[in-house]
């Protein structure tokens, strides 16, 4: 298979492999005589295209031509433009609700006296302000080096972060609120909340956003001790003693969360990587679970879609109003909504932002939209969930940890190390980035254009989610990567 015409109404087809200039490339009933090179993932005509044409993939605009182009010319940035508006009006067509699989399958968790439901079982380390974050990488550290003595804990991970002081208002309210959630995380056994002792974010100040009554959560203030590292060690002792008390037990897909996530992505990415994780939703939320999307500024250009699987219209007036102020915050900054491809994401054949969302929201699958979250609110809702975050990785994968997600499912077509503070499952749009890092990549997408069904690459994703969700390590894991980073968008003191 050399290329792909993604949908019937599409005026553009895909190319699967490098295609070279003068190539014969059937696709249906029709043959196209390639005017250029075609890269992989990268798009040509199907029709003579006039000036103003609208450019349609996944049966979709992507934009519009900026003058002529003939059948079989390289379709890109240099001849399409972006037709995103500042802001929209939006009505409500509800589509029809789509029957979702279910399926009667397990993993081995870890159940909190809360009732939460946990796929690791570690002790975090969770410091109120960034002075104490090299004191909570040391007692990391320590707790790593007895791991060996306590079977059942899974590891120790110091959530270090630059905020906690000289933070304002709204500003200051957001860091606390993300730190708040992921002391409440249920793959946290157990959680050392680490306060400097003069900071904004005082530990006495942070106690408001948590549960007084999560016996997970324990506190040590460095100005209050002699010798911080001694003070920390010996909670950390305690704390091993009592993560390692909890054991592992079967528990229905019905309590997964699943992050979905965007990251490096290529002109392969909506046709492998995110109708396969798409698909893998489907059946967790099918099941009784939960899945969640973020990346709000990657939905523009297909917020419509997902407007309209909205459950009710209160649903519907949430999604309208989640696009709108990201848009409104984009403009008050002086910033265009369609600022965005990357300059990667162009390389790998993506044109503009419409194409990057058009392929990016398929990561949804096809459920109706439940409800939709602010940042740094927790879930509150089986199904699909959307929730507001922009699309940077590292502030968009921590978002999803925040809201209570138990692993990101994070496809790429360009790769990348970064993993956030839970598993996260980098899968590959294309099999050439699977074979190139396979230090980075845990499950390959690209085998649907090796020939694999999607009916079977799904099961087979689902199988090695569950293996995560039972304990097995993603590649980020086995190395040590968690970061988090918090969305500032305050003043500095």
């Amino acid at each position: 298979m050399q290329a792909i015409k993604i949908n019937p109404e599409d005026v553009v087809a895909v190319a699967l492999t490098d295609l070279k200039q003068g190539q014969e490339v059937k696709l249906e009933n029709d043959v196209v005589i390639l005017q250029e090179d075609i890269p992989r993932g990268h798009k040509f005509a199907l029709y003579d295209l006039d000036e103003n044409d609208p450019v349609i993939k996944y049966g979709y605009p992507i934009g519009r031509a900026k003058h002529a182009v003939k059948k079989g010319v390289h379709v890109h940035t240099q001849n399409v433009k972006t037709d995103l508006k500042a802001f929209g009006s939006y009505n409500y067509d509800k589509a029809p609700k789509t029957e979702l699989k279910h399926v009667d399958r397990y993993f081995d968790g870890y159940v909190r006296s809360n009732g939460d439901v946990g796929i690791r079982n570690e002790i975090w380390i969770i410091p109120t302000v960034f002075c104490v974050n090299h004191v909570a990488k040391e007692l990391e550290s320590y707790a790593q080096s007895r791991l060996s003595e306590f079977v059942n804990v899974d590891d120790c991970l110091a959530l270090t972060h630059p905020y906690g002081c000289s933070q304002m208002g709204e500003d200051q309210t957001t860091t606390q609120k993300i730190l708040a959630c992921l002391t409440r995380h249920p793959n946290a056994g157990a959680v050392l909340v680490l306060g400097l002792g003069c900071e904004n974010n005082n530990i006495g100040v942070f106690k408001e956003f948590l549960n007084a009554n999560d016996d997970r959560i324990h506190f040590l203030n460095s100005q209050d001790v002699e010798d911080e590292l001694t003070a920390g060690k010996s909670i950390i002792d305690e704390l091993l003693v009592k993560v390692n008390a909890y054991k592992r037990q079967k528990v229905s897909i019905d309590k997964l969360r699943i992050g979905l996530k965007c990251g490096g992505s290529d002109g392969l990415s909506g046709i492998t990587a995110n109708p396969l994780i798409g698909r893998l939703s489907d059946v967790v939320v099918g099941s009784g679970g939960t899945s969640v999307m973020t990346e709000v500024p990657e939905m523009f250009g297909a917020e419509q879609i997902l407007m309209n699987r909205a459950v009710n219209s209160e649903v519907f007036d949430k999604c309208v109003k989640l696009i709108n102020d990201f848009k409104n915050y984009f403009s008050s900054h002086g910033q265009v909504v369609s600022e965005n491809p990357s300059p990667g994401n162009k390389a790998g054949g993506i044109t503009t932002l419409e194409d990057k969302s058009l392929g990016c929201v398929q990561k949804g699958g096809k459920a109706e939209v439940c409800d939709v979250l602010k940042y740094g609110e927790s879930l509150r809702s089986h199904g699909l969930n959307l929730l507001q975050g922009p699309g940077n990785d590292g502030v968009s994968c921590t978002a999803l940890a925040s809201a209570g997600c138990h692993m990101v499912l994070f496809s790429t077509g360009r790769g990348t190390p970064f993993a956030t503070a839970i598993p996260t499952v980098k899968i590959s749009t294309n099999t050439a980035l699977f074979n190139k890092k396979q230090d980075w990549i845990d499950f390959n997408a690209g085998a649907i254009v090796d020939g694999t069904s999607f009916d079977e690459l799904t099961d087979k994703l689902l199988d090695y989610v569950l293996e995560v969700a039972s304990g097995k390590k993603t590649l980020s894991e086995k190395r040590g990567f968690h970061d988090i980073i918090i969305w500032k968008d305050g003043v500095t003191l």
